[in-house]
Order: structure tokens, then sequence, then C-alpha cells
């Protein structure tokens, strides 16, 4: 059985009908020898500053610099805590189980730096090890679907990519974490944010206004 991953239910479809999976499963569809599943945007991400022991916002635990980033699934709000998000655990136990019961892997998310850390950190916090192949196309149409699915290349082509984006990630997470509680300390009021990409925007927009 090959599994393909795609990156939304939508491109998940598409390459469905290519391949013949056409029997709709919970969180999957399978047929032809193919089960097609799928992420939705980011299921798994860096952990927070409290999966490494550190909680609120003390100055004396700043620079938050982790020896090894953490990797968490999505979370939501409780009240006034974070939990697991129950649609990205629910999804992340059926791609699990596929994973586990498959021959041949397929990545079919995005083609792209962010599309590739999407697989990677599902793949990575699966603690998978099957080796995989990746689906590169710019189109969703049904000739670019056949026509990538003839020439896909050895995922570890696209290992560059993927450290690229995972440096990104880390990076967004020292700026957020650090500079967002050293502001926030400094103001002795409330809870600040600053971002390696919203704060220079913002102060875009401030300036334009």
């Amino acid at each position: 059985m090959t599994v393909i991953i795609a990156e939304k239910p939508s491109v998940a479809r598409d390459i469905a009908a290519i391949v013949g999976a056409n029997n709709r499963k919970d969180s999957y569809l399978e047929g032809n020898g193919h089960c097609v599943t799928w992420a939705f945007g980011h299921l798994i991400g860096l952990a927070m500053p409290e999966q490494y022991g550190i909680t609120g916002f003390q100055r004396e635990n700043l620079p938050i610099l982790p020896a090894e980033f953490k990797l968490m699934p999505r979370q939501v709000k409780d009240g006034k805590e974070y939990k697991n998000d129950p649609g990205v655990m629910k999804q992340l136990k059926v791609i699990k189980e596929l994973f586990g019961k498959c021959d041949r892997i397929i990545v079919a998310t995005d083609a792209g730096r962010e599309g590739e850390l999407i697989f990677r950190f599902i793949y990575n916090y699966l603690e998978c090890s099957k080796p995989f192949d990746r689906l590169w196309i710019s189109s969703l149409t049904d000739k670019a679907i056949r026509e990538g699915l003839q020439s896909l290349r050895p995922g570890s082509d696209y290992d560059n990519l993927y450290l690229s984006a995972k440096a990104r990630s880390q990076a967004d997470w020292v700026v957020g974490i650090n500079v967002s509680q050293a502001l926030s300390i400094s103001a002795a009021s409330g809870v600040w944010s600053l971002g390696r990409v919203q704060t220079p925007t913002l102060a875009m927009i401030c300036s334009r206004y």
C-alpha cells in the first residue's frame, strides 16, 4: 500500500481522483492500492517554553535558547490554559496508523519551504523512519498530477529545503519568545508581542498611517 499525504483536504481529493482512491474513510481516501490523507496546515510546531520547564516571564530566564527544540501538536486555548487540538490529535492518529502499515510514502504537501516543513515536522514527531518520495508540482491539473507521479524524487533531495525551513522556524521562535518576554518584563504592564515579521510589518503600517 502507498500512502500519499497532502497539505490540505482539497488537494488530497484531487490527487485521490487521479490514483483511484475513491472510497472515503475517516480522514483519508482509499482505493487502488493507495491511501490519500492530509494535514490541515501546521499540525506540529515548536514547543513553548513551558515544555522546557520555564513558566511565566522571568528576567533571569532570558534568553531562552533550547539546546534541542521539541515538537508538539497544535494547541487551542481552553479557558486560561492551552491543550492539544482534538482535531489535530485525531488526524495525527490516522496518519500514524497509515504510515505504520504502508509500504511506501509519497509526500504531496505544497511545493515549497513551508510545505516541506509541514510534512517533516509530522514525520519527525511520529518518529517515522520509512523512506519517502516527493511529489513536486506547481499545478493541480490532472495532467500535472499524473506527470508529477511519474517523476517522483527521493525525499532526501529536499533535505536542504527542510533545513532552511527548520532554521526559519527556530529563528522566529527565538526572536518571538525572547523579545516578547523582554518587552513585557520591561513594560511591566500587560503582555506585549514582538515578532520577526509582525513587528516590522506593523511599523510600516503605522508609518504609512
